[in-house]
């Protein structure tokens, strides 16, 4: 989707909209969100599906109780239903105020908006060359310089911005000529504040030598966007043939492209895991320590949120595993799927006719454990016992997730390593029907 010409007719925003059955404008009660809402008030006729306003309430301000109150009565007055989320908002130790703000605030979008409805943010052309700005000054690549997209996925649904080619002044103008009553948050002109500092201090500087430099860095924006496409292209080719059969890269396969495809190739996988972005200095990290390492070596490189780890001839992007205690000791009765989260996933049997686990006599004593060290055990159909930690090895199982599957035991006795092996003596005849267990990884949230 193209941004339109920076102007605030009605048509000209009406075309940035996607067809869908709804449509809810994010109304914080500001100025920005009141003319997106106002302008799309007066053109719902015409709108192809139902609209709707959505607040947030982020319980980080004194008055935010008071926007809320506000934010209600102007949708009374346009006769728009309004839904209102609450969240906390609250940065953590370590954390930027605004960058925990906004998290908060589009996780609770994303978990609310309904299937096939679009959420409607009112950024504008100078919150655009802002945003640009402040990635440059965190010496981003394309994926940041390319600011803030018109349209993208949000949860289920889809978030657009359809104010992106319209200036700050025009949306005061539309304001006042419609005489809007809107809320003011003090906090945007705390010049302590990154953003608020380019734009009370920075950005009426070079606006005065440079008149034009707010289109010209939205557009700035939209050729760095232009040029992450392209480089999604070629990162989706590398990965195809970088793929391995599991999640996994395949070094043999990535170590032959060039460095900058290495790293694109990588800020793509992590992008698409909807994951934080690594720096430069992380990525150079990956590079030397991990694609560089030995094949029998465990490199582990990690940054807030993200951790890349190496197994044989496979790279790893995952979060972050859950710790996992290996004396947990679970009962089951087989009867219902075994959510085990420090584990990272759900057991569940399945019945299954010729092969699988042997149904134990009254279920038994069915208990689940996970690999301590020096267990051994003789998978069906061999001649001798092994040891785990061979068979992890032989079944390429990477070294941490080996303490993470389940074990299955009947009555003190392991009877079955979760989908990798039934015990001999345990597993059904030919004709006999008996249990197939189903070791699932649960999605991240």
């Amino acid at each position: 989707m193209s941004l339109s010409k920076n102007s605030l007719q009605p048509g000209r925003v009406l075309e940035q909209l996607p067809r869908a059955p709804h449509y809810h404008v994010a109304f914080s009660g500001g100025v920005d969100s009141h003319v997106l809402l106002h302008l799309l008030v007066e053109q719902r006729e015409i709108l192809p599906g139902r609209l709707a306003a959505v607040h947030v309430n982020h319980h980080i301000q004194q008055h935010s109780g008071d926007w809320e109150i506000h934010c209600r009565s102007v949708c009374e007055k346009l006769d728009i239903p309004c839904r209102f989320l609450g969240v906390d908002g609250k940065a953590c130790r370590g954390e930027s105020p605004e960058a925990a703000a906004r998290s908060a605030r589009y996780r609770a979008l994303a978990d609310w908006l309904p299937a096939d409805a679009v959420v409607l943010t009112a950024q504008h052309q100078d919150d655009q060359a802002e945003t640009l700005l402040l990635q440059l000054l965190r010496g981003a690549g394309p994926r940041g310089l390319a600011a803030m997209p018109v349209e993208t996925s949000l949860g289920a649904g889809r978030l657009v911005r359809p104010l992106l080619g319209v200036r700050r002044s025009e949306i005061l103008d539309y304001a006042h000529q419609h005489h809007l009553r809107w809320v003011e948050d003090p906090s945007n002109t705390d010049t302590r504040y990154d953003r608020n500092l380019l734009r009370h201090r920075v950005m009426p500087e070079l606006q005065q030598r440079w008149p034009g430099v707010s289109r010209v860095l939205a557009r700035a924006a939209a050729h760095q966007a232009d040029q992450l496409e392209l480089a999604d292209t070629l990162a989706a080719q590398d990965y195809a043939g970088c793929r391995g059969p599991d999640a996994g890269l395949l070094l043999s396969e990535l170590s032959v492209l060039s460095p900058a495809r290495q790293r694109n190739l990588i800020r793509f996988q992590v992008a698409e895991l909807g994951l934080p972005l690594p720096s430069q200095a992380v990525l150079d990290r990956i590079l030397e320590e991990v694609l560089a390492s030995r094949e029998d070596a465990s490199p582990y490189v990690h940054w807030q949120g993200v951790e890349v780890r190496r197994y044989r001839d496979r790279l790893f992007i995952m979060p972050p595993l859950p710790a996992q205690d290996p004396a947990s000791c679970y009962a089951w009765d087989l009867s219902n799927p075994l959510v085990l989260e420090h584990a990272g996933g759900v057991l569940s049997v399945s019945p299954v006719t010729g092969q699988g686990l042997r149904v134990p006599a009254g279920n038994g004593d069915v208990q689940v454990r996970f690999r301590q060290g020096g267990e051994s055990l003789q998978p069906a159909g061999r001649s001798h016992h092994h040891r785990l930690k061979k068979l992890f090895q032989e079944w390429r199982v990477p070294y941490w997730e080996r303490e993470r599957v389940p074990l299955v035991y009947q009555d003190g006795q392991l009877v079955a390593v979760a989908g990798l092996c039934v015990c001999e003596g345990f597993q059904t005849g030919v004709n006999e029907q008996g249990l197939g267990l189903r070791w699932s990884r649960m999605p991240e949230s």
